[in-house]
């Protein structure tokens, strides 16, 4: 049985990978600064060993993201996965502002109730650009930082500051439609296999949640991480750089940035991957964490 809190449109997810991690999702309760009510923050835990690894996603995704990797790392380390303040499955309070402060917030009460020591941080695309910034101002919840083609350089919505109503509404329904549109479209004329068509539910669920649209908007006009570029040479944590050689999204050359930029760092190059390692090649990028961990 799935959660009752997630879209009915769940039932509809095919893959054992994808459905084994829906049926575990949890909600706790996190009390923040951020609101007198309680946000209900969706999560999994899975593993019970003594280090702790923490998966943060990226834009408009969800815990499911990384449903290929958490058992792998499970294996050895306490794994935990959170959908990220106004994301994924987490419950979107009215009248809040989603940005990274308030996101950085939320995250670090999640940590502190729930967790409370230090992590292995692992952060995919917006997630990395959330990591860096949770380990800045939280250097003693993090033991270790792992980016998986980040965002922090590139990837970032300053344009967003000048989106205006009924404009960004248009613009964030229009991002939705053309994940709808391509799993419609890719059925109906037998271009989708069936990860392909996982994939595409997977990203569809999130945006099917109360308050998604306003979320999204609201994040999107922050700016989102377009400043963090400027402190990224102050971490100062053990950092593994995993990047896949054929990111068409990001590109490739922001990766040695990263590496320039910290000090405490090592670029490992995934070949035959693009933007999503941790989808595409879990076996891999589980190998390349638990390396840089011992």
């Amino acid at each position: 049985m799935f959660p009752d809190f997630l879209p009915q449109e769940v039932n509809l997810l095919s893959n054992n990978d994808s459905i084994y991690l829906a049926q575990r999702i949890k909600r706790y309760p996190v009390l923040t600064p951020l609101s007198p009510q309680a946000i209900a923050t969706a999560y999994v835990k899975q593993g019970n060993a003594s280090q702790t690894i923490l998966l943060l996603h990226g834009f408009d995704s969800s815990i499911l993201e990384f449903r290929r990797l958490i058992p792998l790392l499970a294996t050895k380390y306490q794994t935990w996965a959170i959908d990220l303040f106004g994301f994924g499955f987490t419950a979107r309070l009215p009248n809040l502002s989603y940005n990274p402060q308030t996101i950085r917030e939320h995250l670090y009460y999640f940590w502190l109730n729930l967790i409370n020591r230090p992590v292995i941080l692992v952060g995919a695309s917006m997630g990395g650009a959330t990591a860096i910034d949770f380990t800045l101002n939280h250097p003693e919840a993090v033991q270790r930082l792992v980016l998986i083609n980040s965002v922090g350089y590139s990837g970032s919505f300053p344009v967003g500051k000048l989106l205006f109503e009924p404009i960004d509404k248009i613009a964030v329904e229009f991002w939705r439609q053309r994940r709808i549109q391509s799993l419609f479209w890719g059925k109906n004329l037998g271009l989708l296999n069936s990860d392909l068509e996982d994939v595409l539910r997977c990203a569809i669920l999130p945006s099917l949640m109360p308050g998604w649209e306003e979320a999204i908007g609201n994040f999107t006009r922050s700016g989102g991480y377009e400043l963090l570029k400027r402190d990224i040479t102050l971490v100062d944590r053990p950092t593994l750089i995993l990047w896949g050689e054929k990111d068409d999204v990001l590109g490739t050359e922001v990766a040695y940035k990263f590496k320039k930029a910290i000090a405490n760092s090592q670029l490992v190059w995934l070949s035959e991957v693009g933007h999503t390692p941790q989808w595409e090649r879990p076996q891999l990028v589980a190998k390349k964490i638990m390396n840089f961990i011992i």
